[in-house]
């Protein structure tokens, strides 16, 4: 179910920095709105369930912050990262996902956002992620910071020796749906992209992983979300 509009969210007290959440899942954006709607650092302006909307949300509302999840159907939310800064280049945006930061944390940082946090983290690990970013810094786990750290230090130009740096996000995204075993047409809807652009991604990333069918890709994928996952 998505939005068919930018929402405003429920009145607040007008306080703090002006918030917008964008997330297409009603349930979760809810329910961190509700909790977020406590906080006094923030008030919540808008939500908006894609990237359009949210494009939309940002121009009518002019929140100072976006707290952002990266799979949204259509643009995804690296792809709109890019987008919003190059409207608003002093919006602060932190990026909220179900993936692991092994697979977005770095991307979301080179696009622009100030922060990556795990929806699978407390409601009090986000408040804190959005209180450092508020405040200037920048947001990851201690864990994610640590092999920041050595990537620095060791002077690497990947992304902490992953094959699938060569993908572009939505490339990535497509080999991470492959990997969980969806069908070309699954993929098409799940992300509302037709069948054809799904093929051709598949055709891409095969090429750049250097694969010689798509079997032996798919194996690839099944193997590589397996061992992430697990």
């Amino acid at each position: 179910m998505q939005a068919t509009a930018v929402s405003r969210a429920p009145a607040v007290v007008e306080a703090g920095k002006r918030l917008l959440v964008v997330d297409d899942h009603p349930v979760f954006r809810h329910g961190i709105c509700q909790y977020l709607s406590q906080v006094s650092e923030v008030t919540i302006c808008a939500e908006a369930a894609n990237a359009q909307h949210a494009l939309e949300a940002m121009r009518q509302h002019q929140p100072d912050m976006v707290l952002l999840d990266v799979s949204l159907p259509g643009t995804n939310g690296i792809e709109l990262v890019k987008h919003m800064l190059a409207e608003r280049p002093t919006l602060i945006i932190l990026m909220l996902s179900m993936h692991d930061e092994s697979l977005y944390a770095l991307r979301a940082l080179r696009a622009g956002a100030k922060g990556y946090v795990m929806k699978q983290q407390t409601m009090e690990n986000i408040l804190d992620a959005l209180r450092k970013v508020l405040s200037g810094g920048i947001y990851v786990s201690p864990r994610f910071s640590e092999k920041l750290i050595f990537k620095t230090i060791a002077g690497s130009t990947g992304d902490l020796g992953s094959p699938v740096e060569k993908l572009s996000d939505r490339q990535l995204e497509v080999l991470q749906l492959f990997g969980r075993n969806k069908s070309t047409r699954e993929i098409s809807e799940t992300l509302h992209l037709s069948v054809k652009t799904i093929e051709t991604h598949r055709t891409h990333i095969k090429e750049k992983l250097g694969f010689k069918d798509a079997e032996e890709l798919m194996d690839f994928a099944t193997e590589w979300m397996t061992a992430l996952e697990g």
